[in-house]
């Protein structure tokens, strides 16, 4: 009798629950020099707004902790003592960095975080104007390597061993936030919400409307339009594209993802999306199979258990990991009942 009492009771308080007008917020600002937008789905108006606000919080509090740019951060500080000494950092940045050099050594260095030390060749705005000759290249690839990145763990140091080496979080940073945004909304009771920094987003739960999220992959050659869709519950959905940001020399597209053994932005795939639960991880893979490529790109995710990946070659073909289904538009028309389309420039 105890069981059934006690089963009733969860029914009448799911019931109640679920009888409660849910709604939906969102608020759209540029933090860490992205596009974010913030949404939570709850049947508390008040709640909804706290857990927006500490999203931001925290997105404001990880770009202080991650910023190359901003002078005194600990990253600054890494980067100052390239090649002069050791740098105690936070636990939470020591093992960010340590789970950077984890995916470097699983993409075989496809995606590293010492590829900041080529952005003194390669400025993606109007300054680049020529392509850096190959001596100047020759003269930055020393200074790339995530094996030179030495760890000290019982001290939490980090230590580049070249003076003139940078790392930067660009190609991992806004996935690494999206989560932590999510983590802090939900410490507050949001159980349905999504954020989106970019071309990065999370997502928990459902849709005001009790469905679940529904996320476009946007169209490399026309942003604004899907080219297919998928439904997620919780997942994270990173898109990386070389239509994003780029410059134009003498006709020919030179895209801001690196590859960082050559010293050259990487050519093969206007567009990769990645698909997992985990949105730092997304980040980091998106760039990362920019750079392998279609072929060893599709064969390192295919061995990867829960995540999935779609890929639009410079040739426009569309490719999929074995284990994912994409719902196709037809005539890459849009469709407006979408929640978001991923890759999509924002302005």
């Amino acid at each position: 009798m105890r069981s059934i009492f006690l089963t009733i009771l969860l029914i009448i308080s799911n019931l109640l629950i679920y009888s409660q007008p849910m709604q939906s917020k969102t608020k759209i600002l540029l933090l860490m020099g992205s596009r974010f937008e913030i949404t939570a789905v709850h049947s508390s108006e008040a709640i909804i707004d706290e857990s927006i606000d500490v999203a931001i919080e925290e997105v404001k509090r990880i770009e202080n902790l991650i910023s190359e740019w901003v002078e005194g951060t600990e990253v600054d500080l890494i980067n100052k003592n390239a090649g002069i000494k050791p740098v105690k950092v936070s636990v939470e940045l020591f093992t960010l960095i340590e789970r950077c050099k984890k995916v470097s050594a699983l993409t075989d260095g496809a995606f590293d975080i010492t590829w900041a030390s080529a952005w003194k060749l390669w400025h993606f705005d109007s300054t680049l104007t020529k392509v850096p000759s190959q001596a100047q290249i020759d003269e930055i690839l020393p200074l790339i390597g995530y094996e030179k990145i030495i760890l000290n763990k019982q001290d939490t140091t980090v230590f580049l061993t070249q003076k003139g080496m940078k790392i930067g979080f660009g190609a991992i940073g806004k996935g690494y936030a999206a989560n932590k945004a999510r983590d802090k909304m939900k410490s507050v009771g949001i159980e349905n919400g999504i954020v989106i920094a970019g071309g990065d987003l999370i997502t928990w739960g459902k849709m005001a409307n009790r469905k679940n999220w529904t996320i476009g992959i946007a169209d490399p050659e026309n942003p604004q339009n899907a080219i297919a869709w998928l439904e997620v519950g919780e997942m994270g959905v990173v898109t990386s594209g070389n239509y994003e940001k780029f410059v134009m020399i003498n006709g020919k597209r030179y895209a801001h993802i690196i590859n960082p053994k050559t010293g050259y932005p990487a050519t093969g795939l206007i567009s990769v999306t990645v698909i997992a639960p985990d949105a730092e991880l997304c980040d980091a893979l998106a760039t990362g199979l920019s750079v392998l490529g279609p072929a060893k790109g599709l064969g390192l995710i295919n061995q990867m258990r829960g995540v999935e990946c779609v890929m639009v070659t410079d040739s426009n073909q569309i490719l999929t990991s074995k284990g994912l289904s994409l719902n196709y538009y037809k005539n890459n028309k849009k469709n407006q009942t979408h929640q978001i389309t991923i890759g999509q420039k924002k302005r």
